[in-house]
C-alpha cells in the first residue's frame, strides 16, 4: 500500500506543477494528460516481464534449483532489453499520429508532443526500473524494492520545480525530471541485482525461448488488466476531444486529468489493500481453513468499504482544495469539482468489486476474476461511446459510476453463487493436505 502511496505522488506531483507553469498551464496540463495513459502503455510491459517472471522465479528458487531461477532472471533482462528498444523505435516514429487520435488538439499538442518524445526516450530506464524490481522483491528483498519506488519518487518531487521553474525549461523540464528520476530507479535495482550477496544474481547467460514463452502466458493476465485500463483513459480524452470541440475539448481533457489524479488516491490505496490480502487468503485456501477465507473476507470489503467512505466524505468536503493544486483557473476548477463528484459517486460499490476480484484471483479462480474485471472495462467503455453520443460531452464523466454500480452488482452475485463451491474445495483440501 505504500508503494501504491507513493507512486500516485510520482504521477500527481507531475501534473501539480505543470498546472502551474504561468499563462500555460492549463493547455500544458490538458498535453500532459494525453500522455498519461501512453506513459502507462509502455510501463504494462514491465508488468508482462516483471509479473510474468518473478512467480516462476520465486517457484525455482522454493524448489532449489537455483541454475534454472538464473536462466528465468537473466532471460527476462533480456527480454525487457529487446522490448524497451522495439517500443522506443515504435513510439518515436508514431507518436505525432498516437497524439493526435488520442485526443489531443493543435493547442495541446506542442506539450504533448514534447513531453512524450523526452519520456520515449527514456524507455529503457523505465521498463528496467519497474520490470526487474520485481526479481528484488522476489528474492525476500521489499526493503530494497520498496527504496527502489521512494528513489525515484524524490528524485522526481525535487526535480520538478528545479527543472520546470528554476531552469524555466517547462514540460520538458517535467518529463527531464522523470526520465532522470527513473535512470536512477533503474541503475539501484541493477547494482542491487548484481551484488555478489543476491541469492541469484543478474547475469547474461541463459536465455532460453521456452522461458520467454512461459513468462508471457504467466505475464498476460496483469498486463491485459493495466493496458486495457490505458486503452480506456485513451479513449476518454478522444471522447471529450471529439465531444467537446474546438470551444471545449481541451478544457474536459485538462478537467479529466484532474479527476483521474483524484481516483487515483482512491484507487491505488485499495489496490494495495486487496493485493496485501491475497497472500492471507491464498494460504488459508491451501491449508484448509474456510472460516478464516471467511472472516479475511469480510475484513477486506469492510475496509475498503470504510475507506471508500473516507474518500466519499472528503470529495465532498476538501476536493476544491485538491483541485486548487492544479489550477487557479475559477471556471476549470469549478467543472473539476464537479466531474470529480460526479466521477466518485459509485465508490463504495467500487469498494467491494475490488476486493472480489482480487480475493477470487487469490483463490485460483483465475477465468472469473478476469470475467469480472473486463465486464466491468465493458460497460466503461460502452458508456463512454454512448452517452456523449445520446447527451452532452461532459455526460462522459457518467461512464465511470454506471460502470462501478452494474459491475459491482454482476461480481457480487457470481461471487456469492461461486463461493459456496470454493469453500468447499478448501475443506477438501483440509483432508486431503498432501493433494
Amino acid at each position: 500500500m505504500l508503494a501504491q502511496l507513493v507512486n500516485v505522488l510520482y504521477s500527481i506531483v507531475d501534473r501539480i506543477y505543470i498546472g502551474n507553469i504561468p499563462d500555460i498551464g492549463s493547455l500544458a496540463l490538458a498535453g500532459v494528460g494525453v500522455c498519461g495513459p501512453i506513459v502507462t502503455l509502455l510501463s504494462s510491459f514491465a508488468t508482462l516481464v516483471g509479473l510474468g517472471g518473478s512467480p516462476i522465479m520465486a517457484m525455482r528458487m522454493g524448489e532449489g534449483r537455483m541454475r534454472q531461477a538464473s536462466r528465468i532472471l537473466n532471460t527476462c533482462f533480456l527480454m525487457l532489453c529487446v522490448l524497451s528498444l522495439v517500443l522506443t523505435g515504435l513510439f518515436l516514429l508514431t507518436k505525432d499520429r498516437l497524439l493526435l487520435w488520442f485526443g489531443a488538439s493543435e493547442s495541446t499538442f506542442p506539450y504533448a508532443n514534447t513531453y512524450l518524445t523526452i519520456y520515449t526516450a527514456g524507455t529503457f530506464f523505465a521498463l528496467m526500473a519497474n520490470g526487474m524490481n520485481s526479481f528484488l522483491i522476489c528474492q525476500g528483498y521489499s526493503g530494497l524494492g520498496m527504496a527502489t519506488v521512494m528513489l525515484g519518487a524524490a528524485l522526481n518531487i525535487v526535480l520538478d520545480p528545479v527543472f520546470i521553474f528554476g531552469l524555466e525549461l517547462g514540460v520538458a523540464g517535467a518529463a527531464l525530471a522523470t526520465v532522470l528520476s527513473q535512470v536512477a530507479s533503474c541503475a539501484f535495482v541493477l547494482l542491487a541485482l548484481r551484488r555478489k550477496k543476491m541469492p541469484v544474481p543478474l547475469g547474461l547467460r541463459g536465455f532460453r525461448w521456452r522461458i520467454v514463452r512461459r513468462v508471457l502466458a504467466f505475464g498476460l493476465s496483469p498486463f491485459l488488466i493495466i493496458a486495457t485500463d490505458s486503452i480506456l483513459l485513451i479513449l476518454l480524452n478522444t471522447v471529450l476531444q471529439r465531444y467537446g470541440g474546438p470551444g471545449l475539448g481541451d478544457t474536459l481533457v485538462t478537467c479529466a486529468t484532474i479527476v483521474q489524479s483524484y481516483m487515483l488516491l482512491i484507487t491505488m490505496p485499495m489496490g494495495g489493500m486487496t493485493l496485501g490480502t491475497q497472500p492471507v487468503v491464498s494460504f488459508n485456501y491451501g491449508a484448509g481453513h474456510p472460516q478464516r477465507i471467511k472472516a479475511a473476507m469480510k475484513a477486506i470489503v469492510g475496509l475498503c468499504l470504510a475507506f471508500c467512505g473516507v474518500m466519499l466524505v472528503f470529495t465532498h468536503t476538501l476536493s476544491p482544495l485538491f483541485v486548487r493544486l492544479f489550477t487557479s483557473d475559477a471556471d476549470l476548477a469549478g467543472r473539476s469539482v464537479s466531474y470529480i463528484k460526479i466521477f466518485t459517486a459509485m465508490i463504495l460499490p467500487l469498494a467491494v468489486q475490488y476486493p472480489l476480484v482480487d480475493e477470487i484471483t487469490a483463490l485460483g479462480h483465475l477465468r472469473l476474476a478476469l470475467f469480472c474485471s473486463l465486464f466491468r472495462k465493458s460497460l466503461y467503455f460502452a458508456a463512454l461511446l454512448l452517452l456523449p453520443a445520446l447527451f452532452t460531452a461532459p455526460a462522459t464523466f457518467f461512464a465511470e459510476p454506471v460502470a462501478d454500480l452494474l459491475a459491482a452488482c454482476v461480481t457480487t452475485a457470481l461471487f456469492l453463487r461461486a463461493f459456496p463451491r470454493i469453500l468447499l474445495e478448501c475443506e477438501g483440501h483440509a483432508s486431503h493436505p498432501l493433494l
